[in-house]
């Protein structure tokens, strides 16, 4: 028998819930990546996203989960009714995807956070022969690639992270999730500010400041970019993920869910923003040249945050200390967000029939056996990363055109501004709903018809090209994977975790 649900004790707590669950190594990895790469035109973009995009989808999950405390499956299938119910399982497949690949980068930063350990140790007692070695480009260079590729250290780092996240939420959301965040969240602001302020301080770093909001007008015709923002601010904040259903699950009836919505967003976005205030400074601050530093961010590595950042502090008067500040930070960030993805999962075991504890570790489990792929090749991680990355388009999409069947004004007064104090527009909201839906179509067939491949459908040998990193034809089969399965077991779906 299912144990009885639990609730956050107070509204701080589901607040701090929803940055952990937002502010993640998105922020301090791949945002300052995506920013470094567009600068000012991608922020605008990003911002706007944030209104138009994440904080109307934001609020109807949280409200949703609220509503009917249950899981993503139970919580939209009662949206949806059994005809559509198939696309709240699709939604729960999207974000199992990430959680999955996502376990990979918290084993990297907890591999990171154990390098710098080693290094500051060794400058506060030893001869500082590691943070020497850190410095170094080649060494940097070749630890990253020797993690992200093959690497059983990295299979390890990753275990570890899961292991670590089943011990914490087995114990529930007080005496679990709660705790953690209460600690995690406040000591992650005051890290980001320590590094932003001393990477903004250090010599040509306001350079980096000013590329960082310096805007392109003629960006704004690049489809990447629209698509890396719309993309971006939904990785970020969760909007589309079905987090916020599984957060809201544990929340009171009394709870305002306008205002929570709107507190984790813009602290999410600030959080962010802080990360990118640290790192690209950082960048043009170690680089020869301004233009040595724009065509390294131009780059879109991967490796930004991982390479740049440690032989940075390197050669700084007290490095060491810093940078085991920052990976400290990266770890709690990645830790924090890692947690409410395994709960989507052990929330959605137990409204069917486990206890907390063996949904933990069912959990655990498929991170385990899912996530080994991308731990040991960076090949599948990035293609992981584009495939639900953008799959949380679609999941947008679905849950747009679910309000809009239920009414987008009457879904507002029956989900979200119940016990609210704090309300938007009926206007805001209902426009909002329709751009997502028709908006996140146009993107998608704007995004498949680009093709960010050299073969995006079809091989030189006229193959499905299913195995190419970026290809559609990759894209389309896995998205198409989920569908089949939400579809064929819809029924099963719906009886097990709706009609139960």
């Amino acid at each position: 028998m299912a144990e009885k649900v639990e609730e956050f004790s107070s509204r701080w707590s589901i607040i701090l819930a929803s940055l952990g669950m937002a502010i993640g190594a998105g922020n301090l990895w791949r945002f300052p990546r995506i920013a470094g790469e567009y600068g000012g035109t991608f922020i605008i973009l990003w911002m706007l996203f944030l209104l138009v995009w994440s904080i109307p989808l934001l609020m109807a999950e949280l409200a949703l989960g609220k509503h009917y405390q249950k899981g993503t499956l139970g919580s939209l299938g009662n949206l949806a009714g059994k005809k559509f119910n198939w696309m709240g399982v699709f939604i729960t497949i999207v974000t199992l995807g990430i959680a999955f690949y996502y376990s990979v980068v918290t084993g990297w930063s907890l591999r990171y956070f154990i390098l710098n350990t080693e290094s500051l140790i060794g400058y506060l007692f030893g001869s500082g022969e590691l943070n020497t070695k850190i410095g170094e480009t080649d060494f940097m260079n070749t630890f990253w690639s020797g993690l992200s590729n093959s690497s059983w250290v990295a299979v390890v780092c990753y275990m570890v992270t899961i292991l670590a996240a089943i011990w914490v939420l087995s114990k529930g959301i007080k005496n679990g999730l709660e705790k953690v965040n209460k600690l995690l969240i406040p000591t992650l602001f005051i890290l980001l500010m320590v590094v932003s302020a001393f990477a903004l301080n250090m010599e040509g770093g306001y350079q980096g400041l000013e590329y960082l909001f310096t805007i392109d007008p003629e960006g704004f015709s690049n489809p990447t970019i629209w698509i890396e923002a719309i993309t971006d601010s939904a990785w970020s904040t969760g909007a589309g993920w079905g987090l916020m259903i599984t957060i809201g699950s544990f929340s009171n009836k009394r709870e305002d869910v306008t205002l929570n919505t709107f507190l984790g967003a813009f602290g999410n976005n600030t959080a962010a923003l802080l990360a990118a205030m640290a790192i690209l400074p950082a960048v043009f601050a170690m680089s020869a040249t301004p233009e040595g530093a724009m065509d390294y961010l131009h780059s879109g590595s991967q490796a930004l945050t991982f390479t740049v950042i440690p032989q940075l502090f390197a050669q700084m008067p007290g490095g060491p200390i810093l940078s085991f500040i920052f990976f400290g930070a990266f770890l709690m960030a990645a830790f924090s967000s890692l947690l409410p993805m395994m709960q989507l999962l052990i929330k959605n075991l137990t409204d069917y029939t486990l206890t907390r504890k063996q949904a933990a570790f069912v959990a655990g489990a498929c991170c385990f056996i899912i996530g080994f792929p991308s731990a040991y090749s960076l090949d599948v991680f990035k293609n992981q990363d584009w495939v639900w990355g953008l799959g949380l388009l679609v999941s947008g999409i679905f849950i747009a055109f679910l309000i809009i069947r239920y009414g987008p004004t009457k879904y507002k007064k029956d989900f979200i501004d119940e016990s609210s104090d704090f309300t938007v527009a009926n206007w805001y909201f209902k426009i909002m709903v329709y751009a997502i839906f028709l908006f996140g179509l146009f993107l998608v067939y704007w995004w498949m018809s680009q093709g960010y491949s050299d073969y995006p459908w079809f091989d030189a040998e006229g193959n499905w090209n299913v195995m190419d990193v970026y290809s559609n034809a990759s894209i389309v089969t896995q998205w198409g994977i989920a569908l089949v399965i939400a579809i064929v077991f819809n029924g099963w779906f719906y009886k097990k975790f709706v009609r139960k």
